[in-house]
């Protein structure tokens, strides 16, 4: 399987601020936004990754991340010229999809909860087999969003693009996992009237198919779209209380590819060297101290 982070557009909503820095590059609490969606497709076991930037921010991404090594990963870069809607990303794609099935995760998009590695497995699985999978969060504002309705039995009965008059109030949050094909899929959709090439008309495609599934997230669950002032301090807040708590890094990419063998602890601790000043790196000491127990 292939992953995609979708990390272009302008953040007009966080201007000042994105006047000069991207908005996936701001940190929430002690790391960039963008390790969050990271650490979302290495918990899901995706190791091929295409990070897909503004011309202008691409530099500062690959500053950050270069090509992965240091997480045992594989990063590609491409650019976005101009942000024509998120089903733009798998044919922006196209060619680093291949003939893999694919999950795209957008780079502001936050999620932590119990036996989330197990619903990542799921809809990984799911896609394998031929089936979309799209997650739904309970949320009280669903006008905002792109709306699933869902029977009892969470079986899909539409979807739709931010309505005035939602059928349910289960926001469709920003990951997406498709099978093989999904380029091919996506480039049959047509703009709408936002000038975009929606999402949601690349799930009503699988969905016409009966080919779309759908997991609802538990008020165990978490999930922040943090592309608000408020919703980035909120997310920082609500890190901050974890990690305290916990006496941990939360959504820790270096721990994920440590754990899944990818990388070994000579690269982590030489990532804890360069973070020594800091709680993150301290974690990552203790982290390898722990293992050799």
């Amino acid at each position: 399987m292939k992953g995609i982070i979708l990390a272009g557009g302008s953040g007009t909503r966080l201007y000042p601020i994105t006047e000069g820095i991207s908005k996936q590059l701001m940190p929430i609490y002690d790391k960039p936004m963008i390790y969050y969606p990271l650490w979302t497709l290495m918990m899901a076991e995706v190791k091929d990754i295409l990070i897909i930037t503004t011309r202008e921010d691409q530099k500062n991404f690959q500053r950050l991340l270069k090509k992965g090594e240091d997480l045992g990963i594989n990063i590609e870069y491409l650019i976005q010229e101009k942000p024509e809607g998120l089903a733009q990303s798998f044919i922006i794609g196209e060619k680093f999809i291949g003939n893999d099935s694919c999950v795209m995760i957008l780079g502001d998009n936050i999620f932590y909860g119990s036996n989330f590695k197990e619903l990542l497995i799921m809809a990984r699985d799911n896609a394998i087999r031929g089936y979309a999978t799209i997650f739904g969060s309970k949320v009280r504002d669903p006008q905002r969003f792109g709306i699933m309705e869902v029977d009892k039995n969470e079986n899909i009965i539409s979807v739709e693009e931010k309505p005035i008059y939602p059928k349910s109030n289960y926001a469709i949050t920003g990951l997406y996992f498709y099978p093989r094909g999904v380029s091919e899929k996506a480039s049959q959709i047509t703009k709408s009237l936002r000038g975009e090439y929606e999402i949601t008309a690349l799930n009503n495609l699988y969905l016409q198919d009966n080919r779309l599934k759908a997991k609802v997230l538990g008020n165990d669950f978490t999930w922040f779209d943090t592309g608000t002032f408020d919703s980035q301090l909120e997310a920082s807040n609500m890190i901050r209380a974890l990690e305290n708590n916990k006496d941990r890094v939360i959504c820790c990419p270096e721990e994920i590819s440590f754990r899944n063998g990818w990388i070994n602890e000579e690269k982590v601790l030489k990532r804890a060297k360069l973070l020594e000043k800091n709680s993150y790196g301290r974690y990552l000491s203790k982290m390898v101290m722990e293992r050799e127990k």
